[in-house]
């Protein structure tokens, strides 16, 4: 059984170059060499094992957690590897821990916002992991709305220091994500409902030993609003907090394994004083009379750090849905159910269509995915330029841009990963699958860096104001460009005639921006309709959340579209990606069908050509199914799924999982005697239950 490629048929069937398709997943060569280098370093490590992850008590899993991160630095140290390299060492060893936040938010958190000086201080220490930071943004009473934090810095001239105080319980710093332990049972319903749309940075309940700490910075009795501020936490000595500091772990979080690796966790100040040099002052800095005087740094700049973490966010949602996609794809060339004939071999899943209308557009959105995040990147190197030269005129499209990007994509993912769940029956449900933990790690994306509901208001605000000013004469740029064209685009005819010409990528593209222009025009004119703009918004927050959506799947359509427009090497590659395009277009046509037609973009009869090419197109992707999902060029390692596995050698790998159970360690259950053999025999009186 060993040595068998039990995919062999299935990847001899391939009709495109799948080493070619690997280098465009990958956006280069050079990017693709390091991954599957770094990829097979991690996979042959066995100080890197996975696969008992979800048997662990919480406690054992974060104390393997510490051994992986500590032994994974040792590695990077001793390999000598750059940065890139241990970013992607960090990322396949697949183990959400404190590291995550310290690279991820901390030091960006000082390259962006501190000075000079500050970096020269504070940036060789935290390379050296001779500090271990995390980022206590998120308080127990505010997440999304980060200028009500009611943690204050208040500045005392007479020691040259601040004071950090959390004035209120709400005020306490919590870091994401753990299902709570209730501080205060009187309280438990309303911190229930002030902790459900939050985002808590990790790493702090345990570990880290400094913090940058977002608080109103307060002089004079003047509150001159949000600043971060380096904050140290615990001894480095010993490890215990230093005084006026209250810090622990918030509790156990959804699903087993999953993010219970990482130590989120809560923090109070109680009048905790550090000197004045540790607020971040890259923008903005008080004197040492207490004075507040502006940088010449522009405080936009620090907004190009936002583009930046949110191209990350949409670029994880590619790799997060792929890893789903994968598992799916190849259990469904695996399973077979029904259809045998005269005692042959019965029809594998992925040939029926209902499977196939399920699982090809989420694999089409892995791809649409990846390459609007890698143009999101490209996104993030203009603004910054731009920033740098003083440039902010196209900084607002770029934040409603990322901002409605990072929702889109996160919701779907987390959508499509529960779906992947199903499409593989019963046996998804196993932990050995990978994706009930996959879900569980990556759902979390919804709500961190802004909750996907306030993100799609916030694009849908950018887009009312777009449209108002389309009056004066003012240009679209970038995104919103095609609201130039509005009065074509609420006139235009689908020209349809043939379920062919769905094909036309210019068809496709005018149906799509004809929806987004005509939903946002119409969210326009019945706002226009309030005396008060505000109530009017909320009022409408429906519909223009629905405005946001369909101006965000446009970019995504359009950046899709774009990609096929590069010179793409490799037999049958683009070929490949015209179809997933194709599918990815046709198939949110379908499910927003009611969009089209409510708006007169398409025509009933349209609607239904559409979905006849739709499932010409799934016929299409069907023979290259399995080799799309190998481009992605996961180890088993990273994949973590039995019924994913490269080989597909798949029911005797869950046949022996299943013994290795730590339930299954004795043959006869702990509890027998003392409960299940009093129920049998009838002697339930003297039983100590």
């Amino acid at each position: 059984m060993e040595g068998i490629d039990y995919h062999g048929r299935e990847r001899s069937r391939a009709e495109f170059d799948v080493e070619e398709m690997k280098i465009v997943w990958a956006g280069s060569r050079e990017v693709f060499e390091v991954s599957d280098r770094i990829g097979r370093l991690v996979a042959s490590d066995e100080g890197f094992r996975k696969d008992n992850r979800t048997m662990l008590s919480r406690k054992d899993l974060f104390k393997n957690t510490l051994r992986k991160a500590t032994y994974a630095w040792k590695r990077i140290i001793e390999l000598r590897l750059s940065e890139q390299e241990a970013a992607w060492l960090r990322a396949y060893i697949d183990e959400a821990a404190f590291t995550d936040l310290h690279w991820g938010m901390f030091v960006p958190a000082i390259k962006g916002q501190g000075t000079d000086e500050q970096q020269q201080k504070w940036l060789p220490l935290a390379h050296k992991m001779q500090i271990i930071g995390c980022y206590a943004q998120t308080e127990l009473g505010h997440g999304s709305n980060v200028q009500g934090l009611e943690t204050t810095a208040t500045f005392d001239p007479q020691t040259d220091e601040f004071v950090i105080h959390s004035p209120t319980l709400t005020s306490s710093k919590v870091a994401f994500a753990s299902s709570g332990h209730c501080l205060d049972p009187p309280l438990h319903q309303s911190l229930y409902q002030s902790l459900r749309n939050l985002w808590w940075p990790g790493g702090l309940g345990k570990v880290s030993t400094h913090a940058v700490v977002y608080a109103r910075l307060i002089t004079g009795g003047q509150d001159h609003g949000v600043h971060g501020f380096i904050v140290q936490l615990r001894s480095l000595e010993d490890h215990l907090p230093l005084p006026g500091i209250t810090v622990g772990d918030i509790g156990t979080k959804f699903g087993n394994g999953a993010y219970n690796s990482m130590d989120n966790g809560v923090l109070r100040f109680d009048h905790v004083r550090i000197p004045r040099d540790q607020m971040l002052m890259r923008v903005l800095q008080v004197t040492r009379e207490g004075k507040c005087v502006h940088s010449n740094v522009p405080r936009q700049l620090i907004y190009g750090t936002m583009v930046f973490v949110r191209q990350t966010i949409v670029a994880d949602a590619s790799t997060a849905l792929s890893r789903a996609v994968c598992i799916a794809t190849r259990y469904s060339a695996v399973r077979r159910q029904f259809g045998s004939q005269n005692g042959g071999p019965e029809t594998q899943v992925i040939d029926y269509k209902t499977q196939q209308s399920r699982l090809f557009p989420l694999l089409a959105s892995t791809y649409a995915f990846r390459f609007v995040g890698q143009w999101l990147k490209w996104l993030y190197m203009d603004v910054t330029q731009r920033l740098q030269a003083n440039d902010f005129s196209t900084l607002p499209e770029a934040h409603a841009c990322t901002a409605g990007l990072k929702s889109l994509t996160t919701s779907a993912t987390a959508d499509g990963i529960e779906e992947c769940r199903k499409l593989c029956g019963g046996h998804g449900y196993l932990c050995s699958s990978g994706l009930p933990e996959l879900f569980a790690v990556y759902v979390p994306a919804c709500t961190y860096e802004g909750d996907n509901i306030v993100l799609l208001l916030q694009v849908a605000r950018y887009l009312m104001k777009t449209v108002s000013q389309l009056v004066s004469g003012k240009q679209p740029v970038g995104t919103t460009a095609y609201m130039g064209q509005v009065s074509d685009l609420m006139q235009c005819q689908c020209a349809v005639q043939r379920a062919e010409d769905w094909l036309n990528p210019n068809v496709i593209l005018e149906a799509f921006e004809a929806r987004s222009a005509r939903m946002s025009v119409a969210c326009a004119q019945n706002l226009s309709k309030f005396a008060n703009q505000e109530e009017g918004f909320a009022e409408l927050s429906i519909d223009l959340v629905e405005a946001a959506v369909a101006h965000c799947q446009l970019i995504v359509v359009s950046k899709f579209i774009d990609k096929l427009k590069e010179d793409i090497p490799g037999k049958g590659v683009k070929r490949q990606l015209e179809i997933l395009c194709n599918i990815y277009a046709l198939y949110l046509l379908h499910k927003y069908e009611g969009d089209f037609l409510s708006t007169g973009v398409i025509t009933p009869k349209q609607a239904s050509l559409a979905n006849e090419q739709l499932r010409s197109l799934y016929t299409q992707a069907r023979p290259n199914a399995i080799a799309l999902v190998d481009a992605f060029n996961y180890t088993d390692h990273y994949l973590g799924s039995i019924l994913g596995c490269y080989d597909g050698n798949v029911y005797p790998k869950l046949y022996e999982a299943a013994w290795k159970d730590p339930l299954n360690d004795s043959v006869v259950p702990d509890g027998y005697q003392q409960y299940i053999k009093p129920m049998l025999k009838q002697q339930l009186r003297n039983a100590r239950l």
